[in-house]
């Protein structure tokens, strides 16, 4: 079996590569492309459809038409919309929602952005907590063949080399999970790049900047009111609607047809025998009226049933509003506790690392056991992780933030 590739990217590469490949974009693409032909196929009435064919028949007697054409040798007939009110709205109405399609595709394009950093920074934070706990085991290691050897002079009881025993076991045991989570991790990106599932992708060292928070809490919540694209997509859904209607209510107006025919007679077929004036070369062209006396009452159902689906489409999007106005509000809110909560990470892990030191000399001074001055140097490799943590939290809720307000995309292009 294939081992499959593994590629190095940066974020930004990684979420270049997600807008040409990721499957998701590419169907909401194929569902963007379709919606466009369908607003070519309400405007084809309106354009000039010609037709040739042939009507050749035998006649015996009074010559008889076959579907209201006398038979011909050839025959041509041409029709196309001149005024058609209701065609028209439908034409209006396939625009719209060509446009609603085409604001999910934005949609959808942020979605996997956010889907690809998200990912990245899990990875990344996998990898690097992971290099931590192999130089941990590296250590321990090293303490354990201390203590073994202390052990041996009698200068340590046995339980403390059991002891250094399974601090080294559980941080290889770590290690192994957070190895197997970084390769979990990199196939799942790699899947969302459109990559296949024995692919990896692997984050790559870099200085990146996140994109500047809004001002304020209100100035992030107008920024993704304004920005929102399932707003836009909502809003052209209702517009389409109100075209429906329309169009619906326009089956009660007249229309007009433009109607040309050409017809070439065969001269076998008797007519000169049977009128006045007779030529093999004929033609019409003019224009068709029709009134709707009586269109049913399916014309004010559809209409209605229009009317009630924009109403509803009305409620979803007062709904969406206020769940992206509180999106905002707790994102803005997430990324400030975020940072504090950096701080005080960092404050911990700077008292770990004194106090490690400061265990370092009164272990050299022989004031402490060897197992204090593990237990402090645990509680450092701890709090590492632990500021790691912090700072992949920050970024995170850093990237939600400018998902929500519409930067994301823009900012890692």
């Amino acid at each position: 079996m294939l081992r499959g590739e593994v590629h190095t990217m940066t974020l930004r590469q990684a979420v270049e590569q997600s807008l040409r490949q990721n499957p998701e974009i590419a169907m909401a693409r194929l569902d963007e492309i379709k919606a466009q032909e369908a607003v070519r196929i309400q405007k084809d009435p309106f354009s000039p459809r010609i037709s040739v064919g042939s009507g050749l028949a035998y006649t015996s007697g009074f010559p008889m038409s076959i579907d209201g054409a006398a038979p011909s040798v050839i025959q041509a007939r041409a029709s196309q919309f001149l005024f058609n009110r209701q065609q028209s709205y439908m034409v209006a109405q396939a625009k719209e929602e060509a446009r609603a399609v085409s604001f999910a595709v934005s949609s959808r394009k942020d979605e996997v952005a956010y889907r690809v950093a998200s990912l990245f920074l899990d990875a990344e934070r996998a990898a690097r907590a992971g290099q931590t706990a192999r130089k941990e085991v590296e250590s321990l290691a090293q303490v354990l063949a201390t203590v073994r050897s202390r052990v041996q002079e009698g200068r340590d009881l046995p339980l403390e080399a059991k002891r250094a025993e399974l601090n080294l076991a559980r941080e290889r045991q770590a290690a192994d999970i957070l190895d197997a989570d970084r390769e979990t991790t990199e196939t799942s990106l790699a899947m969302v790049l459109g990559f296949s599932a024995d692919d990896r992708v692997r984050p790559a060292a870099e200085e990146r900047q996140v994109p500047p928070a809004p001002a304020s809490e209100q100035a992030a919540v107008e920024s993704a009111l304004g920005s929102s694209s399932e707003l836009r997509r909502l809003q052209s859904e209702i517009a389409a609607k109100g075209l429906e209607g329309k169009a619906a209510k326009a089956a009660r107006l007249p229309r007009a047809d433009l109607v040309a025919q050409y017809g070439l007679f065969a001269e076998f077929n008797h007519y000169q025998d049977y009128f006045l004036q007779y030529q093999r070369n004929n033609g019409e062209l003019g224009v068709s009226f029709q009134l709707p006396l009586l269109p049913g009452p399916g014309v004010r159902a559809s209409a209605a049933q229009a009317a009630a689906e924009a109403a509803k489409l009305r409620l979803q999007m007062d709904s969406t509003r206020n769940q992206i106005t509180a999106d905002t509000r707790r994102a803005f809110r997430e990324v400030r506790k975020a940072l504090e909560a950096q701080d005080v990470a960092r404050l911990d892990l700077e008292l770990a690392r004194e106090q490690l030191s400061v265990n370092l000399s009164l272990h050299e001074e022989g004031r402490i056991l060897m197992r204090q001055l593990e237990e402090s140097r645990i509680a450092e490799s701890e709090k590492w992780v632990a500021y790691y943590d912090a700072q992949y939290t920050v970024e995170r809720a850093q990237w939600n933030l400018a998902r929500l307000t519409g930067d994301l995309v823009a900012a890692l292009r």
